[in-house]
């Protein structure tokens, strides 16, 4: 096969590609928001013919020729058709390491479980969903192995999110967190100034609920033609290319913040996607880079920009207007210090920016067990809540709020919660480096993040994957530096709770 003909063949592969990824992509979408229950079942099965035709059109005599030619002649192709070439290889070579009919029974597993779970969940019975779980653990660990044979499984798992994290490398992350964290953590239980606002306790009708997301999207300059947001159990964003981006999350009428920060946190991952450059969002390099970096922009967004004072008077007209009667008499100020009290707590996306990492923290641990096989789906909410206890000094009372409560492990992305605590901290850099050209909360404080999005847009939005995340990360802000995230929290919260 020449050059010429594989670029014609790659024009051709892409499209198809492209198509069975989004036919699968609305399939999860439907099945988190909108199916009916007993759908689960005729979506795993057709979920798993579309695999097949994905693995068979990957690994077919053609394609693997195409990709090959391409790979070789990389010094003849432009920069981005030999990025394409590189990615479709990795893609490649992973694919064909695993046996077809593991990988089609995954991808049915995959969509099974992720239904079990929602019910599960609802009805907090760990019992039925432990399975499902147990299976799931075994069998991406075997995926794993089938790829990288003679290395850690949970290694291959990390870097399916994060390409070149290793178990090593999140524990000297971590113990740089937990250094700082903790008896920072330890000064703000301590403190005389605690936070508590009442008037956020009250009751709040999920019909205004969903005009205030409205409103949030429309602050955050998300395009109503490209983007829509639904509801579902767990909130997550699905992006189809970025003409068709969607975002979810769950009301609660007696917490008007838990949605909005899941609208703010969704919106972020929006965003990323959105802006990716419109030569590459339906090819293989289109959609974020890795999962760290998506969520750097998502914890960006929800924390950094959304937590503070200035955002803080930004939507506080809006809410005072909406709900007259739960919110009269709230302030600024008062609202700044309720978004961001701090205390130890059960759930992961409702943790306060101090504290989530410990929750992150966590779920690692639990992940390296599972696939050193020194525990087992029996010893998880043990295990648990065992964890919960020792890193948030609380105790789990049921699994709904303990082992249950996040929807990851149901669809296979074990390995993807260090990228949450990762993102975290590579905000604190974007932070330091974006100050250098305007003043952020200058333009946060006049409701335009236009500027923000620019920044980013420039920097790392557009190039989709263009670039490795590390080297993007290192063009944007040089080397990772963690102890700027623990320096943020340090000063953020020494001066909410009047430390020293």
């Amino acid at each position: 096969m020449t050059v010429k003909e594989a670029l014609e063949k790659l024009r051709s592969f892409e499209d198809t590609s492209f198509a069975l990824g989004h036919a699968g992509g609305i399939l999860n979408y439907d099945g988190s928001t909108i199916a009916p229950k007993q759908s689960a079942k005729v979506r795993a099965l057709t979920q798993g013919e579309l695999s097949r035709i994905s693995y068979e059109l990957t690994t077919a005599p053609e394609t693997v020729e195409m990709i090959e030619t391409l790979k070789t002649n990389e010094n003849e192709l432009d920069f981005v058709t030999a990025r394409k070439a590189s990615e479709l290889y990795r893609d490649l070579d992973h694919m064909r390491r695993i046996p077809k009919d593991l990988f089609v029974e995954y991808q049915k597993l995959c969509v099974e479980s992720d239904a079990v779970w929602h019910e599960a969940k609802a009805n907090n019975d760990y019992a039925s969903f432990k399975p499902y779980l147990q299976k799931m653990f075994d069998m991406s660990r075997q995926i794993a192995l089938c790829i990288e044979p003679d290395k850690d499984p949970y290694d291959t798992q990390l870097n399916e999110f994060e390409r070149g994290l290793t178990a090593e490398t999140c524990e000297k992350f971590f113990a740089t967190l937990k250094a700082g964290i903790v008896p920072l953590l330890q000064k703000v239980i301590a403190s005389p100034n605690q936070v508590r606002e009442p008037l956020l306790e009250g009751n709040f009708p999920v019909t205004v609920q969903r005009e205030f997301s409205d409103y949030i999207m429309r602050v955050m300059g998300l395009d109503p033609e490209r983007s829509i947001i639904g509801e579902t159990e767990h909130p997550f964003t699905t992006d189809f290319s970025k003409y068709d981006v969607r975002i979810t999350t769950h009301y609660h009428e007696d917490a008007v913040l838990s949605s909005m920060y899941s609208v703010i946190h969704e919106g972020g991952h929006a965003l990323y996607e959105l802006n990716i450059g419109d030569d590459i969002t339906t090819s293989c390099l289109g959609g974020g880079v890795s999962m760290a970096m998506h969520e750097s922009q998502s914890r960006f967004y929800e924390n950094i920009i959304g937590r503070s004072r200035e955002f803080c008077g930004v939507i506080l007209p809006w809410l005072t207007e909406h709900f007259p009667a739960q919110l009269s008499g709230l302030t600024q100020d008062r609202l700044y210090r309720a978004v961001n009290a701090s205390a130890p707590s059960l759930i992961r996306t409702e943790a306060d920016e101090l504290t989530y990492c410990l929750h992150i923290m966590v779920r690692f641990e639990l992940e390296r067990m599972m696939y050193a096989g020194t525990i087992t789906a029996d010893d998880l909410p043990h295990e648990w809540n065992r964890l919960y206890k020792e890193y948030l000094g609380i105790d789990v009372p049921d699994d709904k709020r303990g082992v249950l409560q996040d929807s990851h492990w149901s669809f296979g992305a074990i390995g993807y919660f260090p990228s949450y605590a990762i993102g975290s901290a590579y905000g604190a850099q974007y932070l330091e480096e974006m100050n250098k050209s305007f003043d952020v909360f200058a333009a946060v404080a006049a409701g335009d993040f236009s500027p923000i999005s620019d920044w980013f847009r420039e920097r790392i939005w557009k190039y989709g994957k263009l670039y490795d995340p590390s080297d993007l990360f290192k063009k944007v802000c040089g080397e990772f530096r963690p102890e700027v995230y623990v320096k943020y929290l340090e000063d953020k919260f020494s001066g909410i709770y009047g430390l020293t």
